[in-house]
């Protein structure tokens, strides 16, 4: 199998022989541990630098709205299209990295909670002490997915929502959420605690997490350099090893 520094020919075409650049980067952080992985190797063979801030889906939108500028963003493909609609990422520019369900996971050594029906799910959450979610997507929709249970007014006191840009892992690590609902990617490898699996396939949600490039930006070849580099299917054995499914 080809080694991922090998993809790099196709998105180091792009950047020709262009200068070494800075990319500066704003991401959410379920594709973190992958993206983490990668972009040392494209550094590496690219001769760019690149910097990147991980945060929840509402930090971004904070630090966008305060005017701060990137180079590249990286963020559910909803919230990337619309600030391609509104002129804020260039047109034609986004690109799919990766697709994450939403998964269940327990403090360490606890036991496991039954998620493999939404009729056990359900019992196993009116059971539970407390609940922790995210502020980004899937914790977004799992208030949708509490409703739809006909459950979200009983577990209403239960509810524990972390900051953005805090792991639900954490608040399931530290006692304070006895179970948590997060990104698979987010939650499968988080010291301190188990994950379970992923919620039914009846009510599960599939993310996709997208790259575009800020209407603005000076570095915009060697932005799409890297997102050539982390999209091209070399990389995808990366992303399946951090719970990711490429594209």
């Amino acid at each position: 199998m080809k080694t991922v520094l090998s993809i790099t020919a196709a998105a180091l075409l792009l950047a020709g022989a262009a200068n070494a650049a800075e990319i500066k980067v704003l991401s959410t952080q379920a594709t973190e541990e992958a993206y983490k992985e990668l972009v040392p190797q494209f550094e590496k063979a690219s001769g760019h630098k690149v910097t990147t801030i991980f945060t929840g889906t509402l930090g971004v939108m904070k630090r966008l709205s305060d005017g701060e500028s990137y180079d590249l963003l990286i963020m559910s493909r909803q919230s990337i299209d619309e600030l391609a609609q509104s002129g804020k990422v260039v047109a034609g520019s986004p690109a799919d990295i990766a697709k994450s369900g939403v998964g269940v996971a327990v403090g360490k050594g606890k036991p496991k909670p039954d998620i493999s029906t939404v009729d056990a799910l359900k019992k196993s959450l009116l059971a539970a002490k407390s609940i922790g979610y995210s502020t980004g997507p899937s914790g977004v929709y799992v208030i949708t997915m509490f409703q739809k249970m006909g459950i979200a007014d009983e577990i209403k006191s239960k509810l524990k929502q972390t900051p953005t840009g805090v792991f639900v892992g954490s608040i399931i690590a530290s006692g304070e959420a006895e179970i948590g609902f997060q990104q698979v990617s987010e939650l499968s490898f988080f010291p301190g605690i188990d994950y379970v699996g992923p919620i039914p396939a009846e009510v599960q949600l599939i993310t996709v997490f997208s790259a575009g490039i800020p209407a603005g930006t000076k570095q915009a070849d060697a932005a799409k350099a890297l997102v050539s580099f982390i999209t091209a299917p070399a990389a995808a054995a990366i992303f399946k090893k951090h719970a990711l499914d490429p594209g």
